[in-house]
């Protein structure tokens, strides 16, 4: 998979791992690297068939096949500990993580994700695949501001997402490999196993999220151990994007807290 390392070169340097949504593209993560950059040293990759991370993936592929991806890249980078930062899809990646090799993550923080399935939800998807296959790519990617953003975001940036929705069509994937991770996603179900978690993790949610009930990140934090949760009351879907200071205040407020956590544990 294509992979980039940003940021603090330092050898003491904490790392952070960021995976996207089911856009699966490191770009995503633009609004976040001027303020991470400066301290941690930052891993953003491309998920295998998004991108410049070009793949055929299996019937089967679900989001166990998308962690072990990610574990093998790890494992080739030499990367033994580090903090894990996903937003939706990229957040059930995580969970998975936290599932398969728990030594590996010093903490997480899951953006609008999920543990199970929800109604609403699986209505959206449903939507968007009908979209993809009956109207193709253009009207898929014109309708996915509807689904990340608030209204009033979508009226106010248009040029802006003229832009975005462009750059999306130019590298656009395949039609079975996005098909065959919206059903990974709508797969996912790790309700029997939320127990098994003791990763520390912030969850962060968005009461006007069109996409995900914010109520499945009070789930999340209901049931993970050393979980806590930080609802935003605005930003949609992608506040990473459409709101980004609050977003970015809580997400560095909390690493500092893990690394102040970190230091009185070795103390």
């Amino acid at each position: 998979m294509h992979y980039e390392i940003l940021g603090c070169q330092a050898a003491d340097a904490p790392t952070l791992v960021l995976s996207s949504g089911l856009g699966g593209s490191a770009r995503f993560w633009a609004p976040q690297l001027p303020v991470l950059t400066e301290q941690y040293r930052v891993v953003v990759y491309d998920q295998a068939g998004t991108g410049r991370s070009p793949a055929s993936l299996a019937e089967d592929y679900s989001i166990a096949s998308m962690a072990g991806e990610l574990l093998e890249m790890l494992d080739e980078l030499d990367i033994q500990r580090c903090h894990f930062i996903g937003h939706a899809l990229g957040g059930l990646v995580g969970l998975e993580l936290a599932l398969q090799r728990p030594q590996l993550l010093q903490s997480m923080v899951l953006i609008n994700a999920w543990s199970s399935p929800n109604p609403h939800s699986e209505r959206c998807f449903a939507i968007r695949k009908n979209l993809l296959r009956d109207s193709g790519p253009a009207a898929y990617v014109q309708a996915q501001a509807l689904f990340l953003y608030p209204a009033d975001w979508i009226a106010a940036h248009s040029a802006q997402l003229a832009d975005d929705e462009a750059h999306a069509l130019a590298h656009f994937p395949e039609t079975d490999n996005l098909l065959r991770r919206i059903a990974a996603l709508q797969a996912f179900d790790i309700e029997d196993r939320l127990h098994q978690i003791k990763t520390p993790t912030l969850l962060i949610a968005n009461r006007d999220d069109m996409l995900v009930p914010w109520q499945r990140s009070q789930h999340l934090a209901d049931r993970l151990c050393g979980a806590r949760l930080a609802l935003l009351d605005y930003g949609g879907h992608a506040s990473s994007v459409s709101d980004v200071e609050p977003f970015n205040r809580e997400l560095v407020d909390y690493l500092a807290g893990q690394a102040r956590a970190e230091t009185l544990t070795c103390n």
